[in-house]
């Protein structure tokens, strides 16, 4: 589509980029009949291509951002099926993140909004303070009801809605080294997930040592930084890649090298993957951040290349749910769903399995009203299968869909280590 900014305008590199993405867009819409928040309200401005225009309207004219352009770009799960869609290869995340970060420095929001999103950016990247909140959330659910029903408090009724009855998770499995490794990975560490299932981890390093690879945890990795780039943060989001990058690049260069980065929250291994993008500018980190994003695997997309031994499915059937994150994020769509038939289970996946299920980091905070929809709808789509136990890669999906439907649900890597040895899934073990 035409674009009109100045020359002035395109000497910045991040506005070069977002003219050109807005250029390729020819406005065809077939992404709206894949996009959640148009299927769910119709509206065009909730569409991709409503925000292209919108977003576009806004970088033109350099505005200041108006409360309905921020309302139907903040409505944005950044699920990227539009960009599975799209058949002239418009790279929606990369506009999309842009305009948050631009919305970020130029709008300000109402005081409740600017305390919710500072306090989500303050606790969820950081597993001590989030272990606390969790901790602080079985007192204070009580009081959700209450919340729900005043407006500026529906993402804290939210936050207490999500949080687990039975607080922070334990792994109590052991987890041997293998004595003479025939590779050397890195395991992304995270934030919400070790917190939220840590024996996720367990049966990660657990299954890679049966298979000879020793896993190791870098110091000074921390949060990948998708939460608050998704929120406009820039910044706090280069400064957590750059930290992570420096953390991986000591093991590549001074313990040892790597064989893969492997990332067990989907999530976090699409952003992890375009660390060389958002590093681009940068002289010191472009080029390590680009060789950080190629060792990048999402840990079902490093197993599938691997010669497992055949596995005891114990005749189960999976309801496989495909984070957003990963089939249109990362483009992996079968390597789960191999791995778990070569493990002996029988696979389904649901309907509408390309829509999102409303969780998309806090969006399923900021966000409560449509993304209890979407999960309600994503969950009786999976439940109409009537699978013994539900798969998935992402832990944000785990916890939007788990507390939705009845079935016991598991990380795809818990069924994997499973059917080849290890213990049953604590979800699956407390049947």
């Amino acid at each position: 589509m035409r674009t009109d900014f100045s020359p002035e305008q395109l000497a910045d590199p991040a506005t070069a980029v977002a003219e050109a993405v807005i250029r390729k867009c020819v406005h065809c819409g077939f992404c709206t009949a894949t996009c959640p928040t148009y299927v769910l309200l119709g509206d065009e401005l909730d569409s991709p291509r409503g925000r292209i225009y919108l977003i576009q309207n806004m970088l033109e004219k350099e505005a200041e951002p108006t409360p309905q352009v921020v309302r139907h770009v903040d409505r944005c799960l950044s699920c990227l099926s539009c960009m599975t869609t799209c058949p002239s290869g418009v790279n929606y995340m990369h506009l999309v993140d842009h305009a948050r970060a631009y919305i970020e420095r130029h709008y300000r929001r109402p005081l409740a909004e600017r305390l919710i999103r500072s306090l989500l950016a303050a606790v969820l990247p950081h597993p001590g303070r989030f272990r606390l909140a969790l901790a602080l959330a079985r007192l204070a659910r009580p009081t959700a009801p209450l919340l729900a029903r005043i407006g500026w408090a529906r993402p804290l009724a939210a936050m207490l809605s999500l949080a687990p009855r039975n607080g922070a998770g334990t792994a109590t499995h052991d987890t041997p080294r293998p004595t003479a490794p025939v590779g050397r990975v890195a395991l992304l560490q995270g934030c919400a997930e070790p917190v939220l299932k840590p024996e996720v981890r367990a049966a990660t390093i657990r299954l890679l040592g049966r298979l000879g690879y020793q896993a190791v945890l870098a110091p000074g990795e921390g949060c990948c930084g998708a939460l608050v780039h998704h929120m406009g943060r820039e910044e706090a989001a280069r400064d957590a890649a750059r930290r992570n990058v420096d953390a991986w690049s000591r093991q590549i260069d001074e313990a040892g090298g790597l064989d893969a980065i492997l990332i067990t929250a989907s999530g976090c291994g699409t952003t992890i993957k375009d660390y060389g993008f958002l590093l681009r500018d940068d002289p010191v980190y472009a080029d390590r951040a680009a060789r950080v994003s190629a060792l990048a695997k999402d840990v079902s997309e490093f197993l599938d290349t691997l010669d497992l031994p055949a596995g005891d499915g114990r005749g189960l059937t999976v309801a496989y749910h495909p984070a957003c994150s990963l089939q249109h994020g990362q483009k992996i769509t079968e390597a789960p769903k191999r791995l778990l038939a070569r493990m002996g289970y029988r696979v389904k996946t649901p309907a509408e399995a390309h829509l999102c299920c409303g969780s998309a980091g806090t969006y399923n905070i900021l966000q409560p009203e449509l993304a209890g929809k979407l999960g309600d709808r994503k969950a009786a789509a999976i439940d109409r299968l009537g699978a013994d136990v539900i798969a998935t890669g992402n832990i944000g999906c785990a916890m939007q869909i788990g507390m939705r439907s009845a079935t016991p649900l598991a990380h795809v890597v818990e069924l994997v280590d499973w059917a080849s040895g290890g213990p049953a899934p604590e979800s699956l073990s407390r049947r």
